[in-house]
């Protein structure tokens, strides 16, 4: 336990007293979401993120050590496990330096070394590592190990010059030295391939030869992209003379015998057969998952971004999936985000008709808020919904939303649980609806991928971007807290300690009872046990429950305390002093009372509120009707690396690059701009019409 304390203490700076709790937590069943938010006294008031990382670096360790268990037993069983073996494995803190340790025992395959061995050529190995003979000594020595595999001297010094140069390429301090200095001085280098595009999609890529420290990210997920494709080769190249004169310089003595010569050239056999094709392989599999973490990393933080934008709460939404043949598609939902009905509308043929069937579903639902999807047909829908409401004096106010993924929800299959009895294309319309009213909760059922907001997304570790998409997800739902009675299934699943299959439960039960009245009947759902209740019930909200408890994320074991808090104090004057008695009298720990004090002043808060709200009439435009210099207004829809790309009211989103941002030199973007900001201040760079592609500035 020590041994893991002390690497996780140097990776994620909690002490060793939190440290031990948190895994104590874990071990018990906790959830990192409840933990982070429930136990904050006994984690020395640690974040989400730090929390999250912990997480991270603990199941690192874990493998680290099962690692190190696994390699003990085995050269245990080959009976070669030395207390320096032991001493290394002990203070290894990497998987590479575990593996580097091991690999001399590894004997998974039968090299040149292992024949010289066989042969019995390895104690002619050791006389000549010593270096202590001259040439003809060695010559000489090397007599006495003919034999029927061994002809002559040559094969003799060959065969024991093999060893050598494995035993060279197993040193840890070797492989060390040689790693950092092809990671500080490598030069990656593509070529073109006989099956090479000239005027293809990597026409850049061709040629580049650059040091691995200064390739972006981006740009080197595109050229593993075009390995793959057969459409570029990838090396590594070093300088192997610099590296031939280091052994030359600090491996062989300079007053060392003339065998020394032998010794040298194992060395560098080993050098350039062995080690350097090794690393350079490492080398590269290193760099495609650095940018591949870096890609997900970018991904996840705009799926953040996306997800907690602010939801228009409250209201009656009429989506629209705009399209000419087959019509516009329209459905309607209630506050609670329930389908109400649906029509389609034929903007080409009928105007007068659309017009009617549109105006009657506000009259009958009280529609307030109409979202139109950016698709195809955008404009000229957001034109119509744009008379409509001018002509008839309408108190409805319309937006456009991006559309993306949403025909994937069609056609899944939570869309086909949910609204099975419907037509494909008009849970489409619904999903439109979703993203204006809770863009969170309609999202999440769809698969990130297919959201646009990443970037070579298909090129990355699949496994990796699962895993930190599903915990981004998993972290701000839980941070934003979920409705009770309105939630899908889905949604209930990323609340902490609720599984899919537990949620599906909790939806049957929801609808038996016709909705929950407290967070008590959780009780009584089928599975859901004390365990699965503490770990969920804090993120779940009734609005209009039978205690103002149950609109909070206050957690039921702190109850007591905060009616006591909301009876005796007035919650503007209460200090520090006053949550140190209460802590004692309630046990009930201070970080915890101060988020007990913050609900019961906010009750039913949403940290969404607080940010940018929705932007509604947003201009519609044509691409014909661009030119260079006029200014647009758009909204962020996908940052990458080298660009954001921004909704101005066409099918295709405008390119921001990054050097189009600022005058003064800007790192990433994402410091400086998130999903679904606004900006009214866009300058139009160049339109290419054939492209259908148009490219923007913020400079002055």
């Amino acid at each position: 336990m020590n041994n893991i304390i002390n690497i996780i203490k140097t990776k994620t700076n909690l002490d060793d007293k939190s440290i031990k709790n948190i895994i104590s937590m874990l071990e018990e069943g906790c959830t990192i979401a409840f933990i982070a938010r429930y136990r904050k006294d006994m984690t020395n008031n640690a974040s989400d993120e730090v929390l999250l990382k912990f997480q991270e670096v603990y199941e690192y360790t874990q493998k680290l050590f099962k690692r190190k268990d696994e390699i003990s037993n085995i050269l245990k069983e080959k009976e070669v496990f030395t207390p320096k073996l032991q001493e290394l494995l002990g203070t290894a803190t990497t998987l590479t330096a575990l593996e580097d340790i091991y690999e001399p025992f590894k004997g998974t395959k039968s090299t040149r070394a292992d024949e010289a061995v066989k042969n019995g050529l390895e104690p002619l190995a050791n006389i000549i590592s010593t270096m202590r003979h001259s040439s003809d000594e060695i010559k000489l020595k090397a007599k006495g190990f003919l034999s029927l595999h061994v002809k002559s001297i040559d094969d003799a010094l060959k065969g024991s010059g093999d060893i050598i140069a494995l035993r060279y390429s197993q040193e840890i301090r070797t492989k060390d030295a040689l790693r950092k200095n092809l990671l500080n001085h490598g030069q990656l280098v593509t070529k073109k391939t006989k099956t090479f595009e000239e005027n293809g999609l990597y026409k850049d890529l061709a040629k580049i030869n650059q040091k691995v420290t200064y390739i972006k990210s981006h740009r080197l997920l595109a050229i593993f992209r075009a390995v793959n494709e057969k459409q570029l080769s990838l090396k590594i190249e070093s300088d192997e003379e610099y590296l031939i004169n280091g052994i030359k310089q600090y491996r062989i003595p300079k007053h060392a015998n003339s065998s020394s010569i032998y010794v040298f050239e194992a060395y560098k056999d080993g050098l350039k057969r062995l080690l350097l094709p090794s690393l350079k392989r490492e080398l590269l599999s290193a760099l495609k998952q650095k940018a591949s973490d870096e890609a997900i990393n970018l991904f996840g933080k705009n799926l953040n971004e996306l997800l907690i934008t602010p939801p228009l709460m409250g209201q009656i939404i009429l989506g629209i999936d705009p399209g000419f043949r087959t019509g516009c598609k329209l459905a309607v939902i209630d506050e609670n985000g329930l389908y109400l009905d649906s029509d389609v509308i034929y903007l080409l043929s009928d105007t007068k008709k659309a017009s009617q069937i549109v105006l009657n579903l506000i009259k009958k639902y009280k529609i307030t808020a109409i979202a139109i999807g950016n698709g195809t047909g955008s404009k000229e829908s957001a034109t119509f919904i744009s008379d409509l409401i001018n002509k008839n004096t309408l108190a409805v106010k319309y937006a456009v939303v991006s559309e993306i993924g949403a025909s994937i929800y069609s056609a899944s299959k939570i869309a086909q649980e949910e609204y099975g009895f419907l037509d494909v294309t008009i849970r489409g319309a619904i999903s439109i609806a979703g993203r204006l009213r809770d863009p969170m909760a309609t999202l999440v059922k769809i698969d990130p991928k297919s959201l646009g907001i990443g970037q070579y997304q298909h090129d990355v570790n699949q496994s990796d971007l699962a895993k930190k998409l599903g915990a981004i997800t998993y972290n701000l739902v839980n941070r934003v807290g979920v409705d009770l009675n309105s939630a899908s299934y889905k949604l209930l699943s990323f609340v902490s300690g609720i599984s899919e299959r537990l949620a599906k439960n909790i939806i049957t039960y929801r609808d038996e009872i016709k909705g929950f009245t407290c967070k008590k009947e959780l009780l009584h759902v089928k599975g859901l046990g004390t365990k699965a209740y503490e770990q969920s019930v804090g993120f779940l909200r009734i609005k209009n429950g039978k205690s103002f408890l149950d609109n909070s994320g206050i957690h039921p074991e702190n109850y007591k305390v905060a009616k006591y808090i909301k009876e005796k104090f007035e919650l503007e004057k209460i200090d520090n002093n006053l949550l140190q008695e209460l802590s004692k009298d309630f046990n009930c720990g201070v970080e915890s009372l101060k988020d007990i004090v913050i609900e019961l002043q906010k009750p039913g808060y949403d940290i969404r509120e607080e940010l940018e709200q929705v932007s509604f009439c947003e201009d519609i435009k044509n691409i014909d009707e661009l030119k260079e210099g006029d200014f647009v207004s758009g909204v962020v829809r996908n940052i990458t690396d080298f660009g954001a790309f921004i909704d101005i009211g066409l099918k295709n989103d405008a390119l921001l690059h990054i050097s189009e941002y600022s005058h003064k030199r800007i790192s990433h973007l994402m410091d400086v701009m998130h999903i679904n900001q606004q900006f009214k201040n866009l300058r139009i760079l160049s339109v290419d019409l054939e492209k259908n592609r148009v490219s923007i500035s913020l400079k002055d």
